[in-house]
């Protein structure tokens, strides 16, 4: 039995959720109240737990693969093996002061103080920097700790920058980027060959998007212009119809955000019946 353990809450939840429905594995029993969720196969049982807690779980053995973002992995220093990177969930700790103050560079935090929720890796950077500072611990509305006296400074996720904004702070350095990663407990041995199905599928997904799958019909003698604008992954794939000897299927894969593009230049060199289909899972 493997345990996939995925945030039970919090913006890394339902992209997670979707994710694995995607791949073809779905939570079957999808109350998050629920310690434990089946899915479609009998040997994969999903754990609910928090996406700051996922590194230890898999870490210990609680779970064998797990969902969670690289900056919790690498708070908790947790040794387990990080093999892919999901491609969500993007975001930064920065270190930001108030709007006023005087602060420019990490440098002139010597001997001050700085809010966070993630004192490991805020250590860890001023220590690489020489700088040394005091680290506030805090769990919660780090912004608001330079403006009540608590600290000289932040370390915290950011986005979009928006709460940076609104709080009147100012970044000043990237500390570090994150984004959701899959990890696996690095003994889970003997499921080996199953985690690698799970990792396979959700590659799958991965690789799809952002692609279309074109398909159209083009004159025979149409086809090394048509070649010219669809180079594909390896070149489209070109077909006879039985109807019509001067008529060729032709079908490729390119980027969906050049499909405009693409389907102008495909009618401009003469092809004709254009289908563009989405992708749910392209194995490379």
């Amino acid at each position: 039995m493997i345990r996939i353990a995925i945030p039970n809450k919090g913006r890394l939840h339902d992209p997670t959720v979707s994710l694995f429905k995607e791949a073809g594995l779905p939570v079957l029993e999808g109350a998050t109240r629920k310690l434990f969720a089946k899915t479609t196969d009998p040997d994969i049982t999903f754990l609910f737990a928090r996406a700051a807690d996922i590194p230890e779980y898999v870490q210990d053995g609680a779970a064998d693969v797990g969902i969670t973002g690289l900056d919790l992995i690498s708070e908790t220093g947790a040794d387990v093996d990080v093999i892919l990177d999901l491609e969500f969930g993007r975001a930064k700790l920065v270190l930001a002061v108030p709007d006023d103050s005087p602060i420019t560079s990490p440098q002139d935090l010597e001997g001050m103080r700085v809010a966070t929720e993630f004192p490991n890796i805020t250590k860890r950077y001023f220590e690489e920097l020489g700088v040394n500072i005091e680290v506030v611990k805090v769990s919660g509305a780090c912004e608001m700790t330079p403006h009540v006296g608590i600290a000289d400074a932040i370390v915290d996720i950011s986005s979009s920058g928006t709460t940076l904004l609104t709080n009147h702070l100012k970044v000043i350095e990237d500390v570090f980027s994150s984004s959701v990663r899959l990890i696996t407990n690095r003994e889970s041995a003997a499921e080996k060959e199953k985690i690698q199905y799970i990792k396979t599928a959700i590659e799958s997904v991965l690789h799809a998007k952002g692609k279309r799958y074109l398909m159209m019909n083009v004159p025979a003698d149409k086809l090394d212009a048509v070649k010219n604008v669809l180079p594909g992954l390896a070149g489209p794939t070109v077909m006879k119809v039985e109807s019509d000897d001067t008529i060729l299927a032709v079908h490729a894969v390119v980027d969906a955000d050049v499909i405009f593009s693409t389907v102008s230049k495909l009618k401009d060199v003469g092809a004709g019946g254009i289908l563009v289909i989405p992708i749910e899972r392209m194995m490379v």
